[in-house]
């Protein structure tokens, strides 16, 4: 059997649980190196620009944004380059890999039509939506 006769056969074979195994591996292995990576990059672009600076910890200062302005407010801090906001970013990054996880996860027991996981995997984003929707809120 030759290259294209595989590749033809490849196509035809059903995707599989172990095809999205990797999928998930991989998401979740590469999401915590770019997520850690974003973050060590901007702790030096920080350090570069405030390493002499002494912070008062003594405060604590409280957010009163929605979750749309905290989002809006990191990226325009990412696209100005800002060390703190990539850090910050760094950090949204790392919480995602395992909510894209979640989602991967529900479109695998999807397509294997395995209904009591599909349900569960729901809950559970239901659970994080609300999670994050009023950890925000007032």
């Amino acid at each position: 059997m030759d290259l294209m006769e595989k590749s033809k056969a490849m196509t035809k074979e059903k995707f599989g649980e172990k095809d999205f195994q990797s999928i998930i591996g991989n998401l979740l292995r590469y999401g915590v190196w770019i997520s850690l990576s974003v973050a060590f990059i901007g702790g030096i672009i920080y350090l570069m620009h405030h390493g002499n600076d002494v912070e008062d910890y003594s405060v604590f200062k409280e957010n009163d944004q929605n979750i749309f302005e905290v989002i809006k407010t990191v990226f325009n801090g990412v696209a100005s380059g800002s060390g703190e906001y990539l850090i910050f970013f760094g950090v949204i990054l790392l919480f995602l890999t395992p909510v894209f996880r979640v989602l991967l996860s529900l479109f695998s027991f999807i397509i294997e039509k395995d209904y009591l996981y599909v349900v569960i995997t729901l809950i559970v984003i239901m659970i994080i939506i609300t999670s994050i929707s009023f950890g925000f809120s007032h």
